[in-house]
Order: C-alpha cells, then sequence, then structure tokens
C-alpha cells in the first residue's frame, strides 16, 4: 500500500498520550466490571421464571457479544469521520456516548421491574457501547502513533493496551472490592450498579481532557491525500485481523471470561474468582509497556510472535494446573500472572503494528476495523462459544483449546508476511531499522 505523509513527534505528544488514552481506560474498565458480574447480572436481567441459570449466563455473553458486533459498524461510522474530519472531534463524541451509555446501565431496571423490557433496555445500551468503542480504538491509536516520538511508535502504541489492562484492573478491584465488603444479597441487589455509576466522573475527566487535545499534524498534512485502492485497504485490514486474532481471544479468555469459567467450572466462589483475575491482568499490564518498547528496537513481529507461540505450547498446561486441587495456591497464582504476561507480549507492540498498515488517509478507518472485527469474533464471542461448548461437551479444557487455536492462526499471519521497515506508511522520515515488522 502506498504510503501518505504523517507527523513526526510534536510538543503536545504527552498531552495525546494522556487523552488517547483514557477513554481506553474507562471503555475496558465497563467491559471488565459486566465480564466480572456475569453471573450477576445473568440473574437480574436474563432470568424471567422457569429459566435456568446456565441460560441465563449463556444470554448475558449473547448481549456481550452483541455489543461487540457493533464495533466494526462504529469502527466503520466514526473511523470514517476521524479520515475526513479530524481524529479530535471524533474522540470528543465517542467519549460521551461511552459515558453516557455506561453510567445508565447502573440506573436500569431489572427484569422482576420491568419484565421482559429489562433485557431490551440493557442490550440496547450495549449497543450504544459497542458503537462507541468501535470508533474509540482507531481514534485512540491513531493519535498515540501520529504524535508518537521518533523510535518510540511501539511504546506510545502500547499505552493504548496499558491502559486496557489498567481499566479491566481497576474493574476487577472494584468488584473484587465491593464483594468484599457487601453481602452476597447486597451485592445482588444493589451493589453491581455503583461500578456502572462511577463511570460518570471518570468520563468527564477524560471528556475534558479531548477537548483540550490539538489535532494531529500527521492528519493536518494529509488532509487532501490521495486515498489508497479499496482492494489495498480490505488487504491490510484482512492481514491485521488476523495478526491480532489470538491477542483478542487469548486476553478476553484469560483475563475476562476466566472468573465466570472458575465459578461455573471449577467451583471457586466469587472471591477466589476475582483475585485470579486480578492476579492475571497484573501479569498482562506489567508486560505491555515492555513489549511495546521492546518492539521498537527488535520489531514488532518479533515480539508478538513470541508471545503468540507461548500461548500455543503453554495454554492446556496452564489449565490442566488450575484444575489440579494437589497444586498450591501460590503456583497457581504465578501461572495465572505468566498467562496474563504472555498475552501482554502480544497487546504490547499490537497497536503500532495495526498503525503502521494504513496510510494517514485511512489510519482511524483500517486499523479500527481490523482490530474491532478480530475483537468482535474472537472476544466478543468468547464467553458464548466456552460457555455453550462446555456445558454440551463437558470438556474443561475448551478455554485453553480455544485460545491455542486462535493463537496458531495469528502465527501464520505474523510469520507469513515480509519483513519491512517500522515507519508509519508515510512518515517523511523513516523509523530506526527495527528488524521484523
Amino acid at each position: 500500500m502506498k504510503p501518505t505523509s504523517s507527523g513526526r513527534g510534536t510538543v503536545g505528544s504527552r498531552r495525546a498520550l494522556v487523552a488517547g488514552s483514557v477513554g481506553n481506560f474507562i471503555e475496558w474498565y465497563e467491559f471488565g466490571v459486566y465480564g466480572y458480574f456475569a453471573t450477576i447480572i445473568a440473574a437480574r436481567f436474563f432470568t424471567p421464571e422457569g429459566g435456568s441459570e446456565a441460560e441465563a449466563l449463556v444470554r448475558t455473553y449473547a448481549s456481550f457479544a452483541l455489543a461487540f458486533f457493533f464495533r466494526p459498524v462504529g469502527a466503520a461510522l466514526f473511523g470514517r469521520l476521524g479520515d475526513r474530519i479530524g481524529r479530535r472531534p471524533v474522540l470528543i463524541v465517542v467519549i460521551t456516548l461511552m459515558t453516557a451509555a455506561t453510567t445508565l446501565i447502573g440506573v436500569l431496571p431489572t427484569y422482576a421491574t420491568a419484565g421482559a423490557l429489562a433485557p431490551w433496555l440493557l442490550t440496547f445500551l450495549r449497543v450504544l457501547q459497542g458503537l462507541s468503542a468501535g470508533g474509540e480504538f482507531g481514534g485512540a491509536v491513531a493519535v498515540l502513533t501520529e504524535c508518537a516520538p521518533p523510535g518510540r511508535r511501539g511504546l506510545y502504541g502500547a499505552w493504548q493496551s496499558f491502559t486496557v489492562a489498567l481499566g479491566l484492573l481497576g474493574g476487577a478491584g472494584v468488584a473484587a472490592l465491593l464483594a468484599t465488603v457487601l453481602t452476597v444479597e447486597q451485592l445482588g441487589d444493589w451493589g453491581w450498579r455503583l461500578p456502572f455509576l462511577m463511570t460518570l466522573p471518570l468520563g468527564l475527566g477524560a471528556l475534558w481532557l479531548r477537548l483540550r487535545l490539538d489535532e494531529t499534524p500527521a492528519f493536518e498534512e494529509a488532509r487532501e491525500a490521495a486515498r489508497p485502492p479499496v482492494r489495498e485497504v480490505a488487504g491490510a485490514i484482512a492481514l491485521g485481523a488476523g495478526r491480532i486474532m489470538g491477542w483478542a481471544a487469548a486476553g478476553y479468555t484469560f483475563l475476562v471470561v476466566l472468573p465466570s469459567y472458575l465459578q461455573s467450572t471449577l467451583d471457586a466462589t466469587f472471591q477466589q474468582a476475582l483475585i485470579a483475575t486480578v492476579t492475571a491482568n497484573a501479569g498482562f499490564a506489567a508486560a505491555i509497556l515492555p513489549a511495546g518498547l521492546l518492539s521498537d528496537r527488535l520489531g514488532r513481529r518479533a515480539v508478538m510472535l513470541t508471545g503468540a507461540l507461548l500461548v500455543v505450547v503453554l495454554a492446556v498446561p496452564l489449565l490442566d494446573l488450575l484444575q489440579d486441587p494437589g497444586v498450591s495456591r501460590t503456583v497457581k497464582g504465578a501461572a495465572v500472572c505468566g498467562a496474563g504476561a504472555v498475552v501482554g507480549l502480544m497487546a504490547g507492540p499490537g497497536p503500532a503494528m495495526l498503525a503502521e498498515l494504513f496510510p494517514t488517509t485511512v489510519r482511524h478507518t483500517g486499523l479500527g476495523l481490523a482490530y474491532s472485527l478480530s475483537n468482535a469474533v474472537f472476544s466478543g464471542c468468547a464467553g458464548l462459544i466456552v460457555t455453550e461448548t462446555i456445558a454440551r461437551t463437558g470438556n474443561v479444557d475448551v478455554p485453553a483449546y480455544y485460545a491455542a487455536a486462535t493463537c496458531a492462526v495469528s502465527v501464520l499471519a505474523l510469520a507469513g508476511t515480509p519483513r519491512r521497515r517500522a515507519g508509519v506508511p508515510g512518515d517523511p522520515v523513516k523509523a530506526p531499522e527495527a528488524k521484523g515488522s
């Protein structure tokens, strides 16, 4: 794909780093909270009289998946706007939409109060979240990578993934705290609403930061530039989606679906499941920025290949270890933390890798679609696929097979492409040589 022009680091790069990252924190905080409270939400919104707990959980994950399937719609809609009118106005709109939808979940009537209307209202708000999240990623990563100083695009892009980890950790931490200080009855009656309501002040802070954000120099330079052929853009989107398929599936399997899996399959308590999730997300967060920085020196492909191959090799042994009653909690905790760190090896370089596939004129749309399509299929459906397959087969190793299979595809997508320099297409000055990007 022929490059167009793009800007280098600017004096506002740190402001862009904060403003571009904060929306991701809120987005993934909410998605994490929804996953952590999946069993409670199932009981409150998807369990009419006579319905089983398993059926309700599947419906909850179906609503979870639906939001992900609207992300590509949001990526196409907001991405097109972002590539035409600018990154800044789109990022302001999507953070406003995400904040409003998430806060409203915290005040929704349950099935006991509103009957069949309750799950429909919840699903509608999930759709709005999906649309806003689809526009968020492309705009945020475009801002982060287009404003990155020379030789630091991997590190700056990694902040997108790092704030994802912080959001998941924040959601897990709030959920664990509430599970500790509230009784089971209080948590089920009203306590689950608190994490969603907390999004309002967070969103207002993020909105204030984005109102102060300048447009990226790369976008200003490329306003009148020609756009590449649709076929080339579509090919880059497919390649990008394949490269991050394993990141999407393994990330959601180990970092979000894990609590419900541990409770429903391994008979863990809610508190135990959340502690395991916090541990996994801590490992994930710890690995992301070093992985992004390492990719600036060794190349995106080398670091991401390492993470994907490790998941392929270690996913089944990890679940076997968690199922073994003779293994100590300390060893299990270290294993879960390590699993999160392995996902971090893919998530750190991932945003910069996607940004480097597209010229400035289609970057918001292209990388947003590649990310959201992969996540819609392989993250949004993770809970639904794992829960339904375990219920039908009785095989408790299904999450491991799912993560390993998708990472195997990513290995092929990463290994089967030619090496090239690490500059985002169109940069007037090439980035330093980065092997295997």
